[in-house]
C-alpha cells in the first residue's frame, strides 16, 4: 500500500506540473481567460468608418483610404455606414471597443458627434476628421480635420456664374441641388454660393432641395424642378453626380443640357469632367477624394504623438470646358 500511495502522487506532481506549464504558455499567448494582453508589434491599427458609396467621388475616396493604408503598412478596420449616422456611431464604439490605434471617419452630417467623440477621447484613441467636418463646440474631442473648403467651392462656383451673367438683364432662374441635408459640404457648399451670387440681384434661386449626393436623386429631383418651374437657366448641382442625373431629366424635358440650362458642379470625377469636355456641364469645381496618402501620413504622427494643425485642407481648382478636355487623359478618378 505504502509503494501505491508513492507512485500516486509522484504521477499526480507531475499532472499538476504539466497543467502548470499549459497554463503558463496559454497566458504568454494573450489568451483573453487569463487576462494577459498580446504583445506591441509596432503595428498601427486604423478603424475607418466611410459615409457610405453614394458616388462615384466616395468610392474614389474609399479606393484611395484602401491603397493607402496597405501601402504604410496600417491594419485597417472599414465601414460602410450606409449614410446612416447611427451607424457610424455604432461603427466608432466597436472601433473603442476593439482598442485601435486611431479612428477616423468623414461624418454623414455635422451634428449629434460630442458623445461619442467623447468615449473615444476617454478611451485615449485620438479621432481624424476626414473630408466633412463636425460642429461640436469642443474642438479637443478631435485631433485635426483633413478635407477641402467647402464654402471657398460653393463660392467660386457662385463667382463664376456672377461673371458669365454680368450682362444679363433680367432675372436669371437657378435651381439648386443640395447634398445631403445637415451635411457639412451640403450647409457650406449653399452657403459659399449663396455669398457669392448676392453680388448680382438679377441671379435668383428659384427651387433647392436635396438629391442626396446621388445620381438617382438628381434625377428625381430635376424632373420635380422642371414641372414646377417653365424657365430654369441654371443649374448648380452640390455634386458631379446630381448634376449627371438631373442631364438625364433635362435632355428627356426636351431641353439642351449646358445651353438651355447652364450646369455648375463640384468634385471634378472622371464621368463630370467628361460632361464638362462635352460642354453638357458648363463649370466644376474640384474637390479631390485621393486624402488617403494624406490620412495615412496623419494617423502616424497621431500615433507617435506629434503635434499637427487641427485643420488640413486639400489644394485644388477649377475647370471650365476647355480645361477638362486637357486634365481627362491623366484624370485617376
Amino acid at each position: 500500500m505504502f509503494t501505491l500511495g508513492k507512485q500516486f502522487t509522484r504521477r499526480a506532481a507531475v499532472a499538476v506540473l504539466s497543467a502548470s506549464l499549459v497554463a503558463g504558455a496559454l497566458a504568454g499567448c494573450g489568451n483573453s481567460d487569463t487576462g494577459g494582453e498580446p504583445a506591441d508589434d509596432g503595428k498601427i491599427t486604423l478603424g475607418f468608418s466611410q459615409v457610405g458609396a453614394e458616388s462615384g467621388w466616395r468610392t474614389a475616396n474609399t479606393n484611395s483610404i484602401k491603397e493607402a493604408a496597405a501601402a504604410a503598412g496600417i491594419e485597417l478596420k472599414f465601414d460602410d455606414a450606409q449614410q446612416k449616422q447611427e451607424n457610424q456611431i455604432k461603427a466608432i464604439r466597436n472601433y473603442i471597443l476593439q482598442k485601435v490605434d486611431v479612428i477616423a471617419f468623414s461624418p454623414v452630417v455635422e451634428s449629434g458627434w460630442d458623445n461619442v467623440l467623447k468615449e473615444a477621447k476617454d478611451a485615449g484613441i485620438p479621432v481624424i476628421l476626414t473630408d466633412r467636418s463636425v460642429d461640436s463646440a469642443d474642438k479637443s474631442l478631435y485631433k485635426t480635420f483633413i478635407g477641402s473648403d467647402f464654402v471657398k467651392e460653393g463660392r467660386l462656383s457662385g463667382e463664376w456664374l456672377v461673371n458669365e451673367m454680368k450682362s444679363a438683364t433680367g432675372p436669371v432662374n437657378i435651381v439648386e441641388l443640395q447634398g445631403t441635408t445637415g451635411s457639412a459640404p451640403a450647409n457650406d457648399r449653399k452657403k459659399g454660393f449663396a455669398e457669392a451670387i448676392a453680388a448680382n440681384p438679377n441671379l435668383k434661386i428659384i427651387a433647392s432641395q436635396t438629391g442626396d449626393f446621388t445620381r438617382a436623386g438628381g434625377k428625381a429631383v430635376m424632373e420635380q424642378f422642371i414641372k414646377a418651374n417653365p424657365k430654369i437657366d441654371v443649374l448648380f448641382a452640390h455634386n458631379d453626380d446630381m448634376g449627371l442625373g438631373a442631364l438625364e431629366a433635362i435632355t428627356a424635358a426636351g431641353k439642351v443640357p449646358g445651353k438651355d440650362i447652364k450646369i455648375i458642379t463640384i468634385d471634378a470625377v472622371k464621368d463630370g469632367m467628361q460632361a464638362l469636355a462635352d460642354g453638357k456641364f458648363n463649370f466644376i469645381a474640384e474637390c479631390s477624394p485621393l486624402l488617403g496618402p494624406q490620412l495615412m501620413d496623419l494617423v502616424k504622427k497621431v500615433k507617435a504623438g506629434e503635434t499637427i494643425p487641427q485643420r488640413i485642407e486639400t489644394e485644388e481648382t477649377t475647370f471650365t470646358p476647355e480645361q477638362a478636355k486637357a486634365a481627362l487623359p491623366n484624370r485617376k478618378y
